[in-house]
């Protein structure tokens, strides 16, 4: 395991750019992940870290240290490097890390020529801040969606918060960043439906089922006219209560297990005619 003790070294330097830096991340195509939790979703996912940085006292966390020997058994042997706690500290992008950090390759995705024709997806469009965008993939994961498009004004979706708030589901998502939207939602042959609070019909009483793609906007000006003239239905979920508007993750959460819903409720029905002959 190799030792950097001073802050003029250029791994460091390179290290402290992309946790503080979406363009550095952009140009690299590499992104940090902090915590055992994250390292444990990306190998999971039967990804393999470029580096693992280790703090002085994590080399002590029980946890820690069973991980750095399962990673190395792996064939592939992932290089570690030890870092004082000062310096660790640094890169950290939370004030009490437990230790460790893991240098990825961001995963890239084709840009399929169907687009998910026939998938579960959804689109993002203007989401600023990167608690929601990663609650936002949270969801997206439990509920099986397989394509995220997200627009060239999203937030970065392998930021240090995006990535805390997904807690791992960013490796079972095929995210696309800097996307055009109104070109996927054209593509699309399923249903592309769309969140607003206006001219839209009751979430609960839409069907769902099959193909289908949500659009969800920006969490202040919502989705652009321009990209809701593509849409095919607009839909919005009910507030009896005296608040205006749902943040937008929570929206999210609720539309895309709306789905999972009736998906499951027809499966069943399907089960039970089948049964009944």
């Amino acid at each position: 395991m190799r030792h950097i003790t001073s802050r003029e070294h250029p791994l460091f330097k390179k290290l402290f750019k992309l946790q503080h830096s979406a363009r550095q991340r952009h140009d690299e195509g590499m992104t940090l992940l902090d915590g055992i939790h994250l390292l444990q979703s990306c190998l999971a996912s039967g990804k393999t870290p470029v580096l693992l940085i280790v703090s002085e006292s994590g080399s002590q966390h029980p946890e820690i240290s069973q991980l750095l020997i399962h990673i190395d058994k792996d064939p592939q042997k992932t290089d570690c490097l030890m870092l004082s706690d000062t310096l660790f500290n640094q890169i950290s992008p939370v004030k009490t890390p437990v230790g460790i950090l893991a240098l990825i390759d961001i995963p890239q995705h084709t840009l399929p020529a169907d687009t998910y024709q026939n998938s579960f997806s959804i689109l993002l469009e203007g989401i600023q801040d990167p608690g929601n965008l990663g609650s936002m993939l949270r969801s997206a994961a439990a509920a099986g969606v397989e394509g995220v498009f997200l627009s060239s004004d999203c937030a970065d979706a392998w930021s240090p918060k995006t990535l805390r708030a997904g807690m791992g589901a960013h490796f079972s998502l095929k995210i696309h960043e800097n996307v055009d939207l109104i070109q996927v939602a054209r593509q699309f042959a399923g249903n592309v439906v769309a969140t607003t609070l206006h001219d839209a019909s009751n979430l609960f009483h839409t069907d769902l089922r099959g193909a289908v793609v949500f659009v969800f906007g920006n969490e202040g000006g919502g989705i652009s006219e321009e990209l809701l003239e593509t849409v095919h239905q607009r839909v919005m979920i009910p507030m009896p209560g005296c608040t205006e508007s749902l943040n937008v993750a929570t929206a999210a959460a609720i539309c895309l297990f709306e789905k999972v819903r009736q998906d499951t409720c027809a499966g069943d029905s399907h089960e039970n005619s089948m049964g009944s002959r």
